[in-house]
């Protein structure tokens, strides 16, 4: 039962950290997704159905609250939990270069998929542009370290948690 609710909370931080964070950094343009670097977290430390769950939730969460074409956050997301499913084993999530570094990449991938998705279904551009996902990125791979760990702390030893 305690599991249910560090989730609930981590769900909770992750939608007040994406909202807070795109309505300041929209300002200047710049469009990022906190959502995205808690899905990489709890893609990186969670075990597989878990992490592939989490990442469709928060995906389709940002599905219901956006005007853009339904579903494009949940495939894109759960196509990132993948990447990063599969990468895991592979990478050190400890460190800090290799969050930041895959948090970067996959913002660019999400971007890039998202307006490939809303193109091809949608008949419609909703590129963000390249400086836009280029300040998002960065600023994604600013916050990933701070999100891993808090990610690890709030989940602690948990039976969640991926064995290495």
């Amino acid at each position: 039962m305690l599991n249910i609710i560090k989730l609930a909370f981590l769900f909770v931080l992750a939608t007040v950290f994406h909202w807070a964070l795109a309505s300041l950094f929209a300002r200047w343009g710049i469009s990022v997704n906190m959502m995205l670097v808690f899905v990489t977290a709890f893609c990186a430390l969670f075990k597989l159905p878990l992490a592939y769950s989490a990442a469709f939730v928060c995906g389709l969460f940002l599905d219901f609250f956006g005007a853009k074409l339904f579903g494009n956050n949940a495939f894109t997301f759960t196509v990132c939990a993948c990447i990063v499913c599969n990468v895991a084993a592979r990478f050190d999530f400890d460190e800090f270069f290799p969050q930041t570094v895959a948090v970067f990449g996959l913002t660019w991938l999400a971007g890039i998929l998202n307006t490939l998705l809303i193109y091809l279904f949608a008949s419609a551009n909703a590129w963000p542009g390249f400086l836009s996902l280029l300040g998002g990125s960065l600023v994604d791979g600013f916050c990933a370290p701070m999100v891993f760990l808090l990610v690890r702390r709030i989940m602690g030893n948990s039976s969640l948690i991926r064995q290495v």
